[in-house]
């Protein structure tokens, strides 16, 4: 479980790290992100599973509830403070809503990456046109 967690997060770091220099790299790397992500998902849920312990469903008011909260804070501060009241059952539905919104968001970040390819193309096709048009501008 903190295998994946940790994986997650340094893939994302590292996409972000990456994207100065390689947007194939910085989509490849947030896709890794994102299957990290789902072990860890499917690590939760297995935890519920084993304990006979509720999965809530995505439509139940705890869910709801709790991705209101997710939405409104990002900070691991709010969210250690917060499980110190909480049973296990609620704090792996807690993780299981916030890996849920980390991959929409890293979903949508992908199509916007891939976008941007598309448009502007990787950083060696914006550099070739910036030395052309360099030359255009100077060879006049």
């Amino acid at each position: 479980m903190v295998q994946a967690a940790r994986s997650g997060k340094q893939n994302i770091a590292e996409g972000a790290a990456a994207a100065a220099s390689s947007a194939e790299m910085e989509i490849k790397l947030i896709n890794v992100a994102k299957a990290s992500l789902q072990e860890l998902l499917l690590d939760y849920e297995d935890f519920l599973r084993v304990r006979n312990l509720a999965l809530w469903d995505v439509n139940s008011e705890k869910a709801k509830t709790t991705r209101k909260v997710c939405s409104r804070h990002n900070d691991s501060s709010f969210y250690l403070d917060a499980i110190r009241h909480r049973s296990p059952e609620t704090i792996a539905n807690i993780a299981i809503t916030i890996i849920h919104q980390t991959d929409v968001f890293l979903r949508k970040l992908i199509e916007r990456l891939q976008q941007d390819f598309l448009h502007n193309g990787g950083i060696k096709e914006q550099m070739y046109r910036a030395r052309i048009n360099y030359r255009n501008r100077h060879e006049s």
